[in-house]
């Protein structure tokens, strides 16, 4: 009898155990902070007959190569099951295989358009890449199974990223109601958007902690919205309180190792990001940084002051030259300007590899291309990175460093379009030739009326419709400060740089500050655009359907054509400077009708919207210098060091023109720069060195670079004239 009762317990007791082992049931206790009955629970799916439950058992532990074998196996099995399909997509997600999740849910979705499990995977797939799609995905997935709980919590942080903090709170109070013991990604949802308003206590930090003392997720949920307002600082803080709380969460770690480089703190960043890889979590993020870091080797430090440049060693040599110089004009133009000055040492790194660059930015929604501003640090390609022309990286610098100024006055609290259009405002400040022409996507969007109101232009750079529509929200954030600064002045801007610091709305901003509504100012800045754009928007059409003609005719060499139809294309778009320009094909065409003033008006008129191709400007200088017109070659030639300064050719021949000007400093810079190329005529570059050296009186660097000259070349013998010539007299 007392056998067979412990049998019966056995099996009672086993039943339970079985029970107990269902995959929702192990992850609910994982999140809920009980480790060892999760951990119990995932052992108990590992040994299920059911691959599925294998495969989830595996997961839970970690076990994520074994794990998807079972999931393959499970399909087998079940090939029409959709539920293995969705949680299989959500195994790639977690290990960031996004086409490998992606495929998986759009199987689902094929069979069942409403299964709300793939609505979310795709939700959270888009929400990854900052897609407009995240939210309309999860409201789908909330409506099809309105007790999906991920689905609201999920709208709730979307909506505290977009920097709608009522809508977030709103939806984060709804989750928690659902499920008021469970619901703790809500929570730190609202947390954060205390914490984005600078409270220092949440009661939901306390209500998350109540449930499980143990969730990191809670800082680490608010540290990824911290980051996407660029608030670096507080989001490495935020994290450090997550790993206190949970260290083996590696996805945190690795994120914060991100962080910590962003803010130049390299030795920190690479212990975390080790300590992640180690521990097997190897996403891209996490493998793509420590091979940046190491990478690292091959770049010089150099110091000046408060300021540091990380150049790769084998182009800093040149560009130090030119980049410190601008670094220096847009310091000090900027301190007065801002009425601050930049505190902590500034650091500007310049990648030769996009990719690089790439990897400084991922994660990163909305950006352009060219730099990043993380507070104290600004990432950029160097001219290298790009084919020549495509980059101006002098604009980009004073736009990335306006970024530094404008988070540094706000403590990083201010709407993404409002430091956007100070900045592209920036850029065009130094020159008119500067900052990015009107492209298509732009003049289409004016024409169409596709600008976004005032109050909801973050949206463009946070949530796009598409990708043309980052760059017409530049455009446009740039175009409202140029509006507020022709009409307001600049010191208006200033004050609504303060009114933002306090955390207020676009539209509470610009009724305070410029005294009117969103919507009225809406309307003025529009009008005001449309006097300035609205006609060349309009005749973009008509643009598109001639200019094929006349780049037909210049391919063909039909110059009649190009001179009879080429003026007035150009005049429907004037602001187009890319290949082939109406610009460019008049200058050819004026010059094979022997028509060189004419050619060179043209190209005046190319170079003075921005032209950048350096072929181009190259062959105008030689056109000016021919003419006899030496200085405005200089100046052409001058602009091409904020553009591609990578040549050689380019250096002797404006070294060459200075000198002959009478410019010596700049026949310096210049000399000194083509040494720094390390030319094939290494004698040459250091004797015409040493000649400008000699101009400026500066004998002993002039000597100094004769000495290098015969060291290359022993036999020089106009290298040994000059040096006989500084050295006559002296012992």
């Amino acid at each position: 009898m007392r056998l067979s009762l412990r049998i019966v317990a056995f099996v009672l007791l086993g039943a339970a155990a079985l029970v107990a082992a269902d995959p929702r049931t192990c992850w609910r206790e994982r999140k809920l902070g009980k480790a060892a009955e999760a951990n119990a629970c995932f052992a108990e799916l590992t040994r299920s007959g059911s691959a599925y439950e294998r495969a989830e058992g595996l997961w839970g532990e970690g076990a994520f190569e074994a794990a998807n074998v079972s999931f393959r196996e499970a399909l087998t099995r079940e090939p029409a099951s959709l539920d293995v399909r969705v949680r299989w997509g959500r195994l790639f997600l977690e290990r960031s295989s996004k086409q490998e999740a992606r495929q998986l849910f759009q199987e689902v979705l094929k069979v069942n358009e409403n299964h709300a499990g793939a609505l979310l995977g795709m939700a959270l797939l888009s929400a990854e890449g900052f897609s407009s799609e995240a939210e309309e995905l999860a409201e789908k997935a909330a409506k099809a199974d309105p007790s999906l709980l991920e689905a609201q919590e999920l709208l709730a942080r979307l909506a505290l990223e977009r920097n709608r903090l009522d809508e977030a709170r709103e939806t984060g109070r709804k989750a928690v109601a659902m499920k008021p013991g469970e619901a703790l990604d809500a929570m730190a949802v609202l947390a954060a958007a205390d914490w984005l308003e600078d409270k220092p206590v949440s009661e939901w930090e306390t209500a998350a902690l109540k449930i499980n003392p143990k969730y990191g997720e809670l800082y680490g949920i608010a540290a990824r919205i911290f980051i996407l307002h660029r608030r670096y600082k507080e989001s490495i803080a935020l994290y450090e309180k997550a790993l206190q709380l949970d260290p083996e969460n590696w996805r945190d770690r690795s994120e914060l190792g991100v962080n910590l480089m962003r803010l130049g703190r390299d030795a920190e960043a690479r212990r975390n990001l080790e300590a992640a890889y180690n521990a097997g979590f190897r996403d891209a993020a996490t493998v793509n940084t420590l091979r940046l870091l190491d990478s690292y080797s091959r770049f010089d430090l150099i110091r000046k002051g408060n300021t540091v440049l990380r150049l790769s060693k084998k182009e800093s040599g040149l560009l130090r030259i030119y980049v410190q110089a601008e670094l220096d004009r847009a310091i000090a133009t900027y301190d007065k300007k801002y009425k601050t000055k930049l505190t902590e040492p500034f650091q500007l790194e310049m990648y030769p590899d996009h990719e690089d660059f790439a990897v400084r930015t991922m994660g990163l929604p909305g950006l352009g291309a060219l730099g990043v501003a993380f507070g104290d640090t600004v990432a950029m390609d160097s001219p290298s990175a790009r084919p020549p022309g495509e980059f101006h990286w002098a604009s980009t610098l004073w736009h990335e460093l306006s970024h530094v100024y404008v988070l540094k006055l706000t403590d990083h609290k201010v709407p993404r379009w409002f430091t956007e259009g100070i900045s592209v405002h920036e850029e065009t400040q130094v020159s008119k030739e500067w900052g990015d022409r009107l492209d298509p996507p732009i003049l289409k969007a004016v024409r169409e009326k596709k600008l976004l109101p005032v109050a909801e232009l973050d949206k463009g750079f946070q949530q796009p419709d598409a990708p043309s529509q980052v760059l017409v929200s530049y455009f446009q954030a740039g175009r409202v400060v140029d509006y507020i600064v022709e009409t307001w002045g600049w010191d208006k801007v200033l004050s609504m740089i303060a009114s933002f610091k306090r955390m207020r709305p676009t539209s509470e901003v610009i009724q305070a500050e410029l005294g009117m509504s969103a919507a009225e100012f809406d309307k003025k800045f529009l009008a005001w655009l449309d006097a300035q754009v609205g006609r060349m928007a309009n005749d973009f059409g008509e643009w598109e359907k001639k200019m094929p003609g006349v780049v037909k005719a210049a391919q063909a060499k039909d110059w009649t054509t190009v001179l009879a139809d080429g003026p007035a294309v150009r005049d429907l778009y004037p602001e187009y400077v890319g290949k082939m320009s109406a610009y460019e094909l008049l200058a050819n065409a004026y010059s094979a009708n022997k028509q060189p003033d004419k050619a060179i008006e043209e190209l005046w008129r190319y170079t003075r919207k921005g032209g950048r191709d350096p072929e181009i400007l190259k062959r105008f200088s030689s056109m000016l210098i021919a003419a006899g017109r030496e200085k405005e070659a200089a100046d052409v030639l001058e602009r091409l060091n904020w553009i591609y300064p990578i040549d050689a050719d380019l250096h002797e021949k404006l070294g060459s023109l200075h000198a002959k000007l009478g410019d010596k400093k700049g026949a310096i810079t210049e000399f000194r720069a083509l040494v720094a190329m390390n030319p094939g005529d290494r004698a040459g570059a250091h004797l015409q060195l040493a000649k400008a050296y000699r101009a400026n009186n500066q004998l002993q660097e002039a000597t100094d670079q004769v000495y290098l000259a015969l060291e290359v070349a022993p036999g020089y013998k106009e290298a040994q004239k000059v040096l006989l010539e500084l050295t006559a007299g002296k012992p």
